[in-house]
This record gives structure tokens, C-alpha cells and sequence, in this order.
């Protein structure tokens, strides 16, 4: 496993930014919204009313041997009929807010999955599956609590304050004026929590990514990790990263225990000492309104309780920031773009239109290629594939065989250099077209939950005899004929319940089913075992009928009939003829083929610099 670099922790990025691209996420659904804070402003009117209603009682009605029935009833009743005022329309409220936040983040959810299916290769090989896994899912959780939970406690904690100060005004301005003076205090007490929290969260974000990332890697790798008695040195690594976490989560508990309520409630009673002090020196100079004193304490606390309430919910607005920016961080990622298409000189022109796979004409011309931008794997490639003939390449591991293949289907960009097919530049073609008339099989193939049929049929349009069609010419159908459920059978993880020749047959069918012009295989017979390779050439031999074939084969004896064959050595064609030809030429090509075919030893041979 890769030592892991010390982690630092993380300056927030500006919240400003981050709140407007949330916000125009939730734009589409404004009108939701829109509704739910009319129903929360008529319910918050509602609720601050009550007590101004109790001061009348107390001031006009709270009289000894004075019992006014009429306008006790009417006053009763009107107390009774904002409550159920107010319960309904926070009822309402609440219903409306949070369908429309689960609206949001079901869309925000949706991007950022149809994002990471557009991104390039090169994306993935530097980004474990586990801290993927992490921003899809934890993350956008956290942004559903933010939508969920912290915007509609904030909008309507934020509405009843508004409603609370209007009241308090409305009873002593005096003293409400002295009040807001509390505001600016609370603002700075939230800055200084974003300012002393944001750290803290994005390191406990990327402690909790590296968990993800490490139980992946753990669950993927269970039988090497068995094989090789590694489980005490994985227990002792994962263990070390939940200390990590647990160390930065522990960091925030006690920043909320300080800045959260407890230091609320300290200014709160210092808020009630000044209240009941100000009414207390009222008193010395004059009577003073009981109803007016009872209002302002009710205000003062349903104005603080607000409060908390938001405080506590700093905590999950600080994880949501954190989060929206881990996941637009991912959607900044660049997709993999097309670039303007063009016509190779060497070919007829063409519609500049709608480019498309009829023949399967390949041309390779000078491409070189680097994964990490410094050392080419690929150097000045260029080679010609005939429609319908057999390429072979051939070359010990890290020759480039493999990566050739990823840049026809454009899975990785071409650095240098051009791709044609059938006279269109590589990066002309559409993607739907490319992948549809180019089958690639792989040495290892993938398969799906689900059953037999849909992993042939892979979500094409393909009917029940196409699928077992395509069974039939890979020879697979009678082994799938065997199964209890036949092509209906369900399918273990990634196919385990197979064996690797089965899940290689599998894929061969899945190719063959879409009909492509083109043919990819890549080692894809390295895993089968002889009686099953048997069948798989046979099979090849009918595929390759009426096709462009390009064969990237270690076992030297599969590729005796190909057409060409190319030998390449450190990224570069070294060799290329027939199989008779390049033995004849005595050089590299007759040296793997005689240590294959254990003959004896070979001397080897020179390789020259260029072909």
C-alpha cells in the first residue's frame, strides 16, 4: 500500500461562491420555495401575535371582581384560532420546504453522478473509488441536510426574529433598540465558529474520504490480503485513520461546546438581567406595565431559543459547506472534450457531417503518449489496419500494447500526432458512434449485477434471439444452457459465481451482440484455460470475418495467423511482418516466439532504436 502524506488541514474556500452555486442549484425550484416561505411568514405573523394578546389580557382584562364575558370569549378566541393558525401553516411550511430542498439534491445528486460518467480515464487512475464514493454519497448527504434541515431552521428561525423584533418595537423601542445591539454580537460569534471550524470539518471530511477509500481497497483486495497474511498490517492501518478521525471530529465537539449554546445562554441571561433591570428602574420612577414586562420576557426568550436553534445548526451548515465545495470540486473536473473534426489529407473528403464507422479503415500516424506528461509509453507509432484484416501487437509488458487500445476508443487523449478511422480524425467521431462500431474485450472483463441476458445485453435494444446469437458464436450458449436458470441466471459480484473462462466467454458474446465493425481483444484469451481457448478461436475466426481486428496478445501462438504483426519495445514498433517474415528476420519477435516455445536458449538480439 502507497505511504500516505501527512494531512494538512484545509482553508475553507469563500462561502460566497459556494452559496451561489447552491443557490443556482436550487433555482429550478424556487417556486417551491417561493410557496413555502409564504406559508412561513403567515405562520410566524401567526405565532408572534399570542403574546401581544396576553399583554392586552394582563393590562385591559386582569382586573379583581371584573369578568367582561363578551370580549374575554372574543379574545379567548382569537388566542385559539392563531395557534391553530400557526400550527398549520408551519405544518404546510415545513411539507413544502423540505419537497422542494429533497428536489434539489436529488438533481445535485443526479449531476454529479452524470459528471463522473463523462469524466476521462486519466481521472480515475489518480482518484481511489473509495474517496469517489465518499463525495457522492456523504457528501451530498451532507448537502441534503444543509437543504433539508439548516435553510429552512435558518429561513424560518430567521422570519420568527424578524416578527419578534417588529412586536418588541412595537412595545418599547426604547428597549428593542437596546436589544438589537445583541444582533451584531451573535453575527460575530457565528463568523468566529465558521472562521475557527472550517479547518477542522475538511480535515474530518478527508480523514472520513480516507476511511471510504481504505475500506475499499480492503474489500476489493480481500484475497490478496488473506493470501499474503496482511490482515493485521490493513487492521493497523485502517485503525490508525479512525484515530485520525475521531482526533478531528473530537476537535469540533469542543469548538461546538464553546461557541454554541452555552455561550447563547450566557448572553441570554445577561439579556434578561438588562431587561428586568430596565423595567426594575422604571418601577422607582413610576408604574409599570405588567402586560408589556410579560410580553418583553416572552419575546426575549423565544427571541434566544430561535437562536440556539440556528447556533446548533452551525454545525451542520459548516459539514454542508465543506461538502458543497468537496462536490463542486468534482464537478469542476473537466470532461473528456471533442475537438473539431477534420479530414486527414491522405483520404477522400467527406461530409463534414455526422461522421461515421463504415469500413473500419484504421490509421495510426506518429502518436506518442504519456500518462504522467514526462515519460512517453508510446513514441512516433504509425501503422495502417486494412478494413477487414487482423493486426496483431505483440511486445514484453510495458511495451504500450494496451494503451494503443485505450486511445482508439478514446478513452485517453492522443498527446501528439492523429488517429484516423475510415478517414475521420479520431476526435471527429461521436462518442456513441465510436464505442457502438469499436468492441473492445478485455482481459479481465467486468460484469454487472443482474442476470446473464442483461450483462450480454448491456441495455441495448437488443431482443432475446440476438442475445443467445451472440451466445452461440462465442460457443458460450452451452455452458449458459447448463445453469439452472439458463440466461436468466443471477449473477454473484462482478460474476464471481463463474469461472474466468465463463465471464471471458460472457464478454465475448456482449461484443459480438452490438455488432461492431471494429475488434478490440486485449489478452482477451490470457485467462482461459486451453479446451476454452479452443472454442474462443474458433469463434474469433467467424468474428473476424468481414471485420477490422486489433489483437494485443502476450501468447505468441494465438497470432500465427494474423495478417500483420507489429513487435513493440519500450513504446515504440520495433518489428512488424508476418509470422513466417518476422522469424525469418531473427530478432526480437523469433526470440519471444522460441523462449515461448521453449526450444531452447536464445541469444538476444539487438532491438533497434526505430523500426
Amino acid at each position: 500500500m502507497n505511504h500516505r502524506p501527512p494531512t494538512q488541514l484545509v482553508s475553507p474556500q469563500p462561502a460566497l461562491p459556494v452559496w451561489r452555486r447552491l443557490l443556482a442549484h436550487a433555482w429550478p425550484f424556487r417556486v417551491g420555495f417561493a410557496g413555502a416561505l409564504a406559508l412561513l411568514f403567515a405562520g410566524t405573523a401567526c405565532d408572534v401575535s399570542t403574546p401581544l394578546l396576553v399583554q392586552r389580557f394582563i393590562d385591559h382584562f386582569l382586573t379583581p371582581r371584573s369578568f367582561p364575558a363578551g370580549p374575554l370569549l372574543r379574545l379567548a378566541a382569537l388566542y385559539l384560532s392563531l395557534l391553530a393558525a400557526s400550527a398549520a401553516f408551519n405544518y404546510l411550511q415545513l411539507v413544502q420546504f423540505q419537497s422542494a430542498a429533497l428536489r434539489v439534491v436529488q438533481h445535485l445528486r443526479n449531476n454529479v453522478f452524470n459528471h463522473v460518467q463523462r469524466l476521462p480515464l486519466a481521472f480515475f487512475d489518480r482518484t481511489s473509488s473509495g474517496a469517489l464514493v465518499s463525495r457522492i454519497t456523504n457528501d451530498t448527504e451532507a448537502i441534503k441536510d444543509l437543504f433539508v434541515n439548516v435553510l429552512s431552521t435558518l429561513a424560518q428561525n430567521t422570519a420568527f426574529l424578524v416578527g419578534v423584533f417588529v412586536s418588541m418595537f412595537v412595545l418599547d423601542a426604547r428597549l428593542a433598540g437596546f436589544c438589537a445591539l445583541l444582533v451584531p454580537v451573535l453575527v460575530l460569534i457565528m463568523v468566529a465558529y465558521r472562521r475557527w471550524t472550517g479547518p477542522v470539518f475538511h480535515l474530518t471530511r478527508q480523514k472520513l474520504s480516507q476511511l471510504n477509500a481504505h475500506l475499499s481497497e480492503s474489500l476489493q483486495g480481500m484475497a490478496t490480503i488473506q493470501a499474503f497474511v496482511q490482515e493485521a498490517r490493513f487492521i493497523r492501518l485502517f485503525a490508525q485513520i479512525n484515530q485520525e478521525h475521531y482526533a478531528a471530529r473530537l476537535r469540533t465537539i469542543r469548538l461546538n461546546s464553546l461557541l454554541l449554546r452555552p455561550l447563547v445562554d450566557v448572553i441570554y441571561t445577561l439579556a434578561l438581567i438588562q431587561v428586568l433591570g430596565w423595567f426594575g428602574l422604571q418601577a422607582l420612577m413610576g408604574p409599570v406595565s405588567v402586560g408589556v414586562l410579560f410580553a418583553f420576557v416572552n419575546y426575549l426568550d423565544r427571541f434566544f431559543e430561535p437562536v440556539n436553534q440556528m447556533m446548533m445548526q452551525l454545525n451542520l451548515l459548516q459539514q454542508a459547506m465543506v461538502s458543497a465545495e468537496r462536490v463542486f470540486e468534482l464537478l469542476d473536473q473537466p470532461t473528456a472534450d471533442q475537438t473539431t473534426p477534420e479530414v486527414s489529407p491522405d483520404f477522400p473528403a467527406l461530409p463534414a457531417v455526422h461522421p461515421t464507422i463504415t469500413r473500419g479503415h484504421l490509421v495510426f500516424e506518429n502518436v506518442s503518449f504519456s500518462y504522467d506528461g514526462h515519460h512517453n509509453v508510446l513514441e512516433n507509432i504509425s501503422f495502417e489496419v486494412l478494413p477487414g484484416q487482423t493486426v496483431a501487437l505483440v511486445g514484453h509488458t510495458g511495451s504500450g500494447k494496451s494503451t494503443l487500445a485505450l486511445l482508439l476508443l478514446r478513452l485517453y487523449p492522443v498527446h501528439s500526432g492523429s488517429i484516423y478511422i475510415d478517414g475521420w480524425p479520431l476526435s471527429s467521431i461521436p462518442e456513441a458512434e465510436l464505442r457502438r462500431q469499436v468492441g473492445l474485450v478485455l482481459q479481465e472483463p467486468f460484469l454487472f449485477a443482474g442476470d446473464i441476458q442483461s450483462n450480454i445485453r448491456l441495455g441495448r435494444p437488443l431482443s432475446d434471439e440476438a442475445v443467445v446469437r451472440a451466445a452461440r458464436l462465442v460457443q458460450a450458449d452451452p455452458f449458459i444452457q447448463r445453469l439452472p436458470r439458463g440466461y436468466a441466471e443471477p449473477l454473484g459480484e462482478r460474476g464471481a459465481t463463474l469461472s474466468a473462462g465463463q465471464r471471458q466467454l460472457l464478454a465475448f458474446a456482449r461484443t459480438m451482440a452490438g455488432q461492431p465493425k471494429i475488434l478490440v481483444l486485449d489478452e482477451a484469451t490470457a485467462s482461459v484455460d486451453t479446451e476454452t481457448e479452443e472454442a474462443i478461436q474458433t469463434a474469433l475466426a467467424r468474428m473476424r470475418q468481414g471485420r477490422t481486428t486489433l489483437v494485443i496478445a502476450h501468447r505468441l501462438s494465438t497470432v500465427e495467423d494474423a495478417d500483420v504483426i507489429l513487435v513493440l519495445h519500450r513504446g515504440r514498433i520495433v518489428e512488424r511482418g508476418t509470422h513466417r517474415q518476422l522469424l525469418s528476420q531473427q530478432g526480437l519477435y523469433q526470440t519471444m516466439y522460441r523462449l515461448q516455445q521453449g526450444t531452447g536458449t536464445v541469444r538476444p538480439h539487438p532491438v533497434p532504436p526505430h523500426p
